[in-house]
């Protein structure tokens, strides 16, 4: 290579602007210099709905045609007492604390206020001026005196309708009118009776929802209050089978022994024991036995339990353990259908010492209903629920 070669070459590459120096490129493909432009135009999160309104966007004043719609249902005076108590409260606290929670413990229903609940409100009883002493019930030509009067009276061309509104608006009692249209009571008002289908069964032996069931289940159903329906729905599981020999002066007599696990898949678990020289009477006794001994197991998130508790029966002994989302559940197979039955989906499971099939059953039976639920831990603590649900559960109990 030449002198003037070289020097040219230096003097070119000093010359060169500093942003037009080239990169190396290692890339088989073409360089893109044009900058690149997405095929789709972006979205705002505005658009999308995501961004979450300001207070007073969310609750805005009434308009005209929402207050004329309001007054077809409420007086004046009740309208003006709305907007009063509307206007004592902060919306910023409403956008805090006035929305629906939707989290396990919220509340199941939603409440108007309109209706009395005879269990949970507080009676309104008539006022102590509406009680008579001497308040008695007519005596018989009392009676014959007012029925006499109203036909002397009554028309010639009447209706059977008169004969209901005497009926009606005759009084039996002497004394006070209110004493006896709302009279002064102390009791407490009746429970409503069960108006849903599903709670209630019929009375008649072998018949429930208008079908024929066996006599057994018919003895279930008057027991547990549950239909053919809901008992059809339960997942009954027949976890242990085994012959057992029962030592008598006629001999040793065969029985054949059956434990079964019963649950909706919803909370509830019940386990049952049957033993009968039949295997299907012992499978048969077993089933209802665990579908009658049905009990609540508590659960958080609907699918794990409250942290891990322990379980001892003879010499088994285990532990349960409480596992995030997605967890599954690993443990043994007797473990694992009951999990499946009480509607469990994250857990974990330890068999210490024995492992005796009954035992083990049994254990985690009592391992679930010993479960501390949060407000058995505020009510210890002398907390409130939701300074439990803060510290030890992230409040998202």
């Amino acid at each position: 290579m030449s002198l003037s070669h070289s020097l040219r070459c230096v003097f070119a590459e000093a010359s060169r602007p500093r942003g037009s120096r080239p990169n190396r490129h290692f890339h088989s493909s073409l360089r893109h210099h044009a900058k690149h432009t997405p095929k789709h135009p972006s979205v705002k999160a505005s658009d999308l709905g995501v961004i979450q309104k300001s207070p007073a966007e969310l609750y805005k004043p009434y308009t005209a045609s929402e207050k004329a719609a309001l007054a077809k249902r409420y007086t004046p005076a009740q309208l003006a007492a709305i907007e009063a108590g509307e206007a004592a409260i902060d919306v910023n606290d409403l956008a805090s604390q006035g929305a629906l929670r939707t989290d396990p413990m919220a509340l199941k229903y939603v409440d108007d206020f309109a209706t009395i609940r005879p269990v949970i409100d507080k009676p309104i009883r008539a006022p102590e001026s509406n009680y008579d002493p001497n308040l008695r019930y007519k005596e018989e030509d009392e009676i014959v005196k007012d029925l006499s009067q109203w036909v002397e009276n009554l028309d010639d061309d009447a209706s059977p309708v008169e004969w209901m509104k005497f009926v009606d608006n005759t009084r039996l009692t002497v004394g006070k009118e209110e004493a006896e249209l709302n009279p002064r009571s102390y009791l407490a008002p009746e429970i409503p009776k069960i108006i849903d289908p599903d709670t209630r069964f019929e009375a008649e032996d072998g018949i429930s929802d208008g079908k024929a069931v066996d006599k057994y289940v018919a003895r279930l159903i008057k027991q547990s209050g549950f239909t053919t329906q809901q008992i059809s729905k339960f997942r009954v599981k027949c976890l242990i089978s085994h012959r057992v020999v029962n030592q008598t002066r006629m001999g040793k007599i065969q029985s054949e022994y059956n434990l079964a696990v019963a649950g909706n898949g919803k909370g509830l678990l019940g386990i049952g024991e049957g033993k009968s020289t039949e295997p299907e009477d012992a499978r048969r006794q077993a089933s209802l036995a665990a579908i009658k001994n049905l009990q609540p197991i508590p659960m958080y998130e609907r699918r794990t339990i409250y942290g891990d508790v322990k379980g001892k029966v003879g010499a088994t002994e285990l532990e349960l353990m409480t596992r995030p989302p997605g967890f599954g559940i690993r443990c043994q197979s007797l473990i694992y259908e009951i999990c499946k039955c009480v509607g469990i989906s994250d857990l974990a499971a330890r068999v210490t010492r024995a492992r005796n099939p009954m035992n083990t059953v049994k254990a985690t039976l009592q391992a679930l209903l010993s479960q501390r639920i949060p407000d058995e831990v505020a009510r210890a603590r002398g907390k409130k629920l939701i300074d439990v649900r803060k510290v030890y559960y992230g409040g998202q109990v």
